[in-house]
């Protein structure tokens, strides 16, 4: 079975009423199944608005490396000796 995008599903049946599909969703994606397999997905329009990118700061960047030396640091150990 493939693997689902999205956590709201809905049928060929339920698609009779499309608008109460999407209330149900809440805004979010839905897949819609027909015979226990995924045909194809509904994407409401506030799913699909773009806020801009938020890229991380140099702080944020060196706390996080900082906050995993611990499993990174003997992966970059082997590489050392390569």
């Amino acid at each position: 079975m493939a693997r689902l995008l999205t956590n709201h599903i809905c049928t060929m049946t339920e698609l009779r009423e499309p608008q109460k599909v999407l209330d149900r969703a809440g805004g979010k994606p839905v897949a819609i199944m027909k015979n226990s397999r995924c045909v194809g997905y509904i994407v409401p329009e506030e799913a699909t608005l773009q806020e801009e990118p938020r890229y991380a700061t140099m702080d944020e960047v060196l706390e996080y490396m900082e906050h995993t030396r611990e499993q990174t640091q003997p992966v970059l150990d082997y590489l050392r000796d390569k």
